[in-house]
């Protein structure tokens, strides 16, 4: 969990950045029309080849334009970015992936599942303030039927009885995707030591969702960083494997991650 002298730390790399790169984003170009093929002109064929589908004039192809997109972000911390990065995948890879294993061999799934609800449930006022900041007012009462539900029919929300009864649906809002909303963007690369992957303009926001973030206001701070973080070491034994699958299948997996994520995010605050 991120501490204050972390949201510290990122505010003061924000007024030092020489720039800030934004997200670029390029689709595949349209052929021009003069060489498309239409109706009143076919497109010719070479003897003895098979003639291909013929191509819409008016038709675009939105998904293979986003699988062609290109993720670019300023990564001026780079060589730190690579240090921290080695250090949490040794993190994972030695300490907490094997403790974890121990961890789903004394605790089924379905309790770490409940625990997860949990979680999620107590932290609906990060969710319903950043859905009110974006003018989601729909998903923001949504978030709130599902608080009131999981709290009562749900027992504290162990029970996610909100989906599972009314289809209420979770809304994925953090005070990061807030700020893209109103234009901000994602400033430089940041890989935090345990936390991962973020962005300049994640870290704040994830500094000021402290402020509506009820396991912030546990006291001392060492029982708010403790329950924090297990929420997260929970949160990660539903999820073994994941890293593994993105190291395996990516040639340079520092690029893979940092990419992915931004890709990730910015869907978050496309959508």
């Amino acid at each position: 969990m991120f501490s204050a002298a972390c949201f510290s730390l990122a505010v003061i790399l924000m007024s030092s950045a020489a720039a800030h790169a934004g997200d670029e984003k390029s689709g595949a170009a349209s052929a021009p029309q003069s060489v498309r093929p239409s109706a009143d002109r076919p497109v010719e064929v070479p003897e003895g080849k098979v003639p291909g589908p013929a191509i819409d004039d008016d038709f675009d192809f939105p998904e293979e334009q986003a699988q062609l997109a290109v993720v670019r972000i300023s990564d001026p911390l780079a060589p730190l970015n690579r240090a921290v990065f080695k250090f949490n995948d040794r993190l994972y890879f030695w300490v907490l992936k094997p403790v974890a294993k121990g961890y789903n061999v004394v605790f089924r799934e379905d309790v770490r599942t409940c625990i997860a609800n949990f979680f999620s449930n107590l932290l609906t006022p990060v969710r319903l303030v950043n859905c009110i900041l974006q003018g989601k007012f729909k998903a923001a009462a949504t978030e709130t039927a599902r608080f009131f539900v999981n709290s009562t029919m749900g027992v504290l929300g162990f029970g996610d009885a909100g989906k599972i009864v009314f289809n209420l649906e979770i809304s994925d809002e953090d005070l990061g995707q807030t700020l893209g909303v109103y234009g901000l963007g994602n400033g430089f690369y940041i890989v935090w030591p345990i936390v991962g992957p973020s962005t300049l303009r994640d870290s704040i926001g994830f500094g000021g969702d402290l402020f509506v973030n009820p396991i912030s206001y546990l006291e001392p701070f060492g029982a708010s960083a403790a329950v924090g973080g297990y929420r997260r070491f929970n949160d990660l034994s539903l999820r073994l494997g994941e890293y593994e699958a993105i190291k395996e299948a990516a040639i340079e997996p520092y690029a893979a991650v940092r990419d992915g994520y931004v890709q990730f995010r910015n869907a978050l605050v496309d959508k």
